[in-house]
């Protein structure tokens, strides 16, 4: 497909030279639409010319691949069963019911009371100073060495055991008691509160206007000038002149208030105290026997080998310049404000409810659950991956280079009455 697509470039390339008559001296190369050196005929003949051409070629090759089957497979495992088995037994337990009973008592409250008072205090400013000094200081490098040690491991070695436990399962039980709440009962009442208010009143006043500043040149005199035979006028001397226009009035609203009674009716809140029943829930904890089993670790001691470093320090005396900076302190004088709380005792009572737990034994039949093993075998399926591999076949482009003959049509033109038969290519013609 390319190399259609070259031809067709190389012909419209070659029909475009030819389109327009050309000077036989550049072979037709350059063109002039319209322009012919001399007066003759010109001629055209066709000359073959070599391209080398790039055409894809498919080709098949066989390749090989590798596939995987999966294949099922029957296995045998062990597994183990839990069966449950129900049992009965008399429990005794005790309950706790709740007393209440209302207590009333006294207790002091201390009230702040705050007081400001003044003193005066000295305080210390820091003033920095930077000095430098030399200093001698040790550098410790270090030196490592290799050195081989024995050491003791303790291996586990795991043991299975079994052994009995008891868990308490919770039984819940649901009752009822009377619990005293309070309720927010709103009651209206009436109070006469200040309302601010006013209205707007207009106001003139005067804004004066800016003082203005302007140069203005006096009348000037005619003088007689002898080198000129004529009278000359010369301006007089420049007069500065401050100016003010009448000043401006303005109006502007102005906000008077005042004060006005009004009645407004409010609403407040009352707590209020009232009784219900409400059902809670007792929990008791009921014992019951399990069995599980346990891994039991013991270490058994291996000796080992190990190789370690061990770093040791050299001390190396070196020196260096510090900088430091020495603070001194400087008094200054200043005061500030505090304020002192003294308490203030205060006598208030409060009512509280005192709960007495009454213990009640009770007892009932508890039906427990205990699972016992039980070992059987069972088939399944398991999945395998079996390799194998195939061939294919697959197509692939080659590139190859072809060489075609392509017709060129090249014009040449006659000479200029130095010849009769016409030159292709010459420079030394007459009409260059």
């Amino acid at each position: 497909m390319r190399a259609n697509m070259r031809e067709t470039t190389l012909a419209v390339f070659a029909l475009a030279l030819l389109a327009s008559p050309a000077w036989a001296g550049y072979c037709g190369v350059a063109r002039y639409n319209g322009v012919v050196p001399c007066s003759h005929q010109q001629d055209c003949h066709t000359v073959y010319k070599t391209v080398r051409c790039k055409v894809y070629e498919q080709k098949e090759i066989t390749c090989t691949r590798t596939v995987y089957d999966r294949v099922c497979e029957d296995k045998v495992i062990n597994v183990t069963r839990m069966v449950p088995e129900t049992c009965q037994k008399e429990v005794c337990y005790t309950v706790c019911k709740p007393v209440y009973e209302t207590k009333t008592r006294c207790y002091t409250v201390c009230k702040p009371v705050w007081e400001t008072k003044t003193r005066c205090y000295t305080v210390c400013k820091p003033v920095w100073e930077t000095h430098s000094k030399e200093v001698c200081y040790t550098v410790c490098k270090p030196v490592w060495e290799t050195k081989t040690r024995c050491y003791t491991v303790c291996k586990p070695v795991w043991e299975t055991k079994t052994r009995c436990y008891t868990v308490c399962k919770p039984v819940w039980e649901t009752r009822q008691r009377e619990v005293q709440y309070q309720v927010a009962v709103k009651v209206p009442y009436t109070k006469t509160i200040q309302v601010k208010s006013g209205n707007w009143t207009t106001q003139t006043y005067e804004v004066q206007r800016p003082v203005c500043k302007k140069t203005v040149a006096s009348v000037g005199t005619f003088e007689w000038d002898a080198c000129l035979c004529k009278c000359v006028y010369k301006p007089g001397p420049c007069v500065t002149l401050t100016c003010q226009g009448p000043p401006i009035k303005c109006c502007k609203r102005v906000w008077v208030p005042c004060c006005i009674e009004k009645t407004i009716n409010c609403c407040k809140t009352v707590c209020e105290t009232r009784s219900r029943t409400e059902c809670y829930k007792v929990c008791t904890m009921v014992p019951e026997t399990k069995t599980c089993e346990y891994k039991v670790c013991k270490m058994v001691p291996e000796t080992r080998t190990c190789n370690y470093q061990v770093c040791k320090m050299v001390p190396e005396q070196r020196s260096k310049t510090v900088c430091y900076k020495v603070c001194k302190m400087v008094p200054e004088q200043r005061t500030c404000e505090y304020k002192v709380c003294h308490m203030v005792p205060e006598q208030k009572t409060c009512t509280y409810q005192v709960c007495k737990m009454v213990p009640e034994q009770r007892s009932k039949t508890v039906c427990y659950t205990v699972c016992k093993p039980v070992c059987e075998q069972k088939t399944i399926k398991v999945m395998k991956c079996v390799p194998r591999t195939e061939c294919y076949t697959k197509t692939i482009c080659c590139p190859k280079i072809i060489c075609k003959q392509v017709p060129v049509c090249v014009a040449c033109e006659p000479s200029c009455g130095c010849a009769e038969e016409p030159t292709c290519g010459v420079a030394d013609s007459c009409c260059n």
